[in-house]
């Protein structure tokens, strides 16, 4: 293994995302080590993820059994495979989160844990450039006999993807040429033309890997495989193999896809991919289906969340409007997906609405998938846990985070997410910064400092002189929002990005003031495990009520009133400071169990009444008065008493137990 380090250059923060120069965009990444997150709630998750996680999963990953396949693979130990057959993959994206920790806070051990990994990775790689650990210990000399299900390609576009990390924050090129041996001996393999195999990996990331590898080194085989790959996609290749299509996302090609489906990760990674393909290409037609497949998902099958996935069965998308509570999916792999894909669009169009969509995806979706802690973690993120949860034993949110998953796609995806975040804040063009996520950061000639997201106020200094085009998003979240600056003050419209384009002089600053105002929203009428009910938003997070913080009640009794005042208090003695949402309801003092739990519409109701609980009338049916309280069969119905459930931003659940939670509150009426 060759190994080099730039030590002239140093450790660096650099984006995953590096476009090419001459690719098609609206929008630029920062130069690498112009974005760097310096304090605030962002800071305190890098810094536990790469104090805690990313060292600790050195450990973990040895005690799954990954680096002994590895070890076999070599020839250095004897032995059997253990684990999925996607166990390489975990290594990989571990090394591409040690990488970006590195350039975010180098330290020495974690480049000799790199270095010990990486040289374990190649010395497990065969002379042909092919790397499999398990494939290669239990298929007997056996490759890509089965691509809809062994992953062999997936585990090497996590791989590429952790080389450019190596080489773009430490300089290293050890994983680099590991990378560029595998993707040769792709190039060799797969593709057009009658020496070559005509198959797809049944599970995306490849096409990603196989981009960013292009751009690091310039080989435009690469990006030529990737661009294969996507239009491959929906031409009866793994249905021939026998693979339901629906399931692989290969039903329809994706330039004709006007959807995702399927198992959820895979699709939103090949968008992703196919994304990075039209960027390089110009393909207008692929990134225009790309953005109206995104749009769809967002209007008819994600989470009020963000969160991805709604079926258990299959890990997978569900119909349109299908988005159910206490069983919806939305693994936390899918939120991770969700946020490289609109980070893509993003560049691509410049529009705002993506940015909206990465704050709600990596506030909500992404960040409930670990703990505080930062070393515990959900693979599923359900919006509602009742008081006798099913209980899965390895994925369910009834057991409470846990540090580690027999499949564990989701801890080492989280780790590279959170050591990469600093590339997601902002971007450039000529002339111009485009602040797209507010957190206490430098960001080349701007410097930021804000308590976001518990506070809406947020103060963009200027540190250089000269002309700038400064670019400040607008959340589609904030009613009112107020920007002052050198030139005055404006109230820009929500969901825009307001520039300020003018002559800066070093220490101006520019002050935005938005919005939190706490809200109720309801669902479309469509999503029926919503209806009827509420959840409640402030600023860009959703709350949650949990047990926890009640007092008197149950959280599966709790009805809130559609109106009331709902106040806030500051508290940061309480889940590493929070604002919490005191919210005016009713809930039963008691409860008898009827012998039959079914109660026959009546008409009647008394005006005025106190809602009884579980109480059914046509006023309930129509959504509007208050509940019946004469019931043809009164057993289970206890009259309700006025509460007040205390709310916590949905991201923080589970962190004192995992106890009843919902995030949609059914209303009193």
């Amino acid at each position: 293994m060759t190994t080099t380090l730039a030590t002239d250059r140093g450790a660096r923060t650099a984006t995953p995302v590096l476009p090419t120069a001459e690719a098609h965009l609206a929008l630029r990444p920062l130069p690498a080590g112009d974005a760097r997150i310096t304090g605030g709630f962002w800071a305190l998750r890098q810094e536990r993820n790469g104090r805690d996680a990313v060292r600790s999963g050195y450990q973990q990953l040895d005690a799954a059994g990954n680096f002994r396949n590895l070890r076999i693979a070599a020839g250095v130990e004897e032995g059997e495979a253990v684990g999925p057959i996607f166990m390489d993959s975990d290594v990989t994206k571990w090394l591409e989160a040690v990488a970006w920790e590195y350039g975010r806070a180098p330290a020495q051990d974690l480049l000799d844990l790199q270095r010990e990994v990486t040289a374990l990775v190649a010395q497990a790689q065969a002379d042909d450039g092919y790397l499999d650990s398990v494939q290669q210990v239990r298929g007997g000399g056996e490759r890509y006999t089965d691509l809809k299900w062994s992953h062999e390609m997936y585990c090497a576009g996590h791989l590429y993807q952790a080389a450019v990390a190596q080489h773009r924050a430490t300089g290293d090129t050890g994983l680099l040429d590991v990378a560029v041996r595998n993707a040769d001996h792709l190039v060799r393999t797969f593709g057009p033309g009658a020496d070559r195999t005509q198959d797809i990996d049944g599970h995306p990331v490849v096409e990603m890997g196989l981009v960013e590898l292009y751009r690091e080194t310039g080989t435009r085989a690469y990006l030529d495989l990737a661009h294969w790959f996507v239009d491959a996609r929906g031409h009866g290749i793994i249905e021939r193999a026998g693979g339901e299509p629906t399931y692989f996302s290969d039903r329809v090609p994706a330039r004709q896809a006007t959807t995702v489906e399927g198992h959820a990760v895979r699709a939103v990674y090949l968008a992703a991919g196919a994304v990075d393909v039209a960027i390089e290409t110009g393909d207008t037609e692929l990134l225009a289906a790309s953005e109206r497949q995104f749009a769809d998902m967002m209007a008819t099958k994600a989470f009020i969340t963000g969160g991805l996935g709604a079926r258990w069965d299959w890990e997978a998308f569900g119909d349109p409007y299908e988005l159910p509570t206490d069983r919806g999916y939305a693994e936390t792999c899918a939120a991770i997906g969700g946020v490289q894909w609109a980070w893509r669009l993003l560049l691509a169009t410049g529009e705002p609405g993506y940015a909206d969509a990465i704050e709600r995806l990596l506030y909500n979706a992404f960040l409930a998938g670990v703990s505080l802690a930062g070393t515990e973690y959900f693979y599923v993120n359900p919006l509602q846990q009742r008081d006798h949860a099913h209980q899965d034993e390895n994925r369910s949110p009834a057991h409470g985070r846990r540090g580690w998953f027999d499949c564990a796609c989701c801890p080492p995806n989280i780790m590279r997410t959170f050591a990469s975040l600093d590339g997601y804040l902002a971007t450039a063009t000529d002339g111009g910064l485009q602040v797209h996520q507010y957190a206490t950061a430098d960001l080349g000639p701007v410097r930021v400092e804000t308590d976001y997201p518990h506070d809406g106020r947020v103060v963009v200094t200027v540190t250089e002189d000269g002309p700038l085009a400064l670019g400040l998003r607008i959340p589609a979240w904030s009613d009112t929002t107020t920007v002052t600056g050198p030139d005055g003050s404006a109230n820009p419209a929500a969901g825009t990005l307001h520039v300020v384009d003018r002559e800066w002089s070093a220490g101006d600053t520019v002050e935005l003031v938005f919005d939190t105002t706490p809200h109720r929203y309801v669902a479309d009428a469509r999503i029926d495990a919503a209806r009827g009910q509420v959840a409640i938003e402030r600023g860009p997070l959703v709350y949650a009520v949990e047990q926890a913080d009640q007092q008197g009640f149950t959280v599966d009794d709790l009805t809130v009133d559609a109106t009331a005042t709902i106040t806030e208090e500051r508290r940061d003695d309480l889940l590493d400071g929070v604002v919490t949402l005191r919210v005016p309801g009713f809930a039963p003092s008691a409860h008898e169990q009827p012998a039959w739990p079914y109660r026959r519409l009546e008409a009647t109701r008394e005006e005025g009444a106190a809602p009884a609980v579980h109480a059914t009338s046509v006023d309930d049916v129509a959504g509007s008065g208050r509940a019946a309280t004469g019931l043809r069969s009164g057993a289970g119905a206890e009259a309700a008493s006025p509460v007040t459930a205390v709310a916590v931003p949905y991201y923080a659940w589970a962190n004192r137990g995992a106890a009843p939670m919902r995030v949609w509150l059914p209303l009193a009426r």
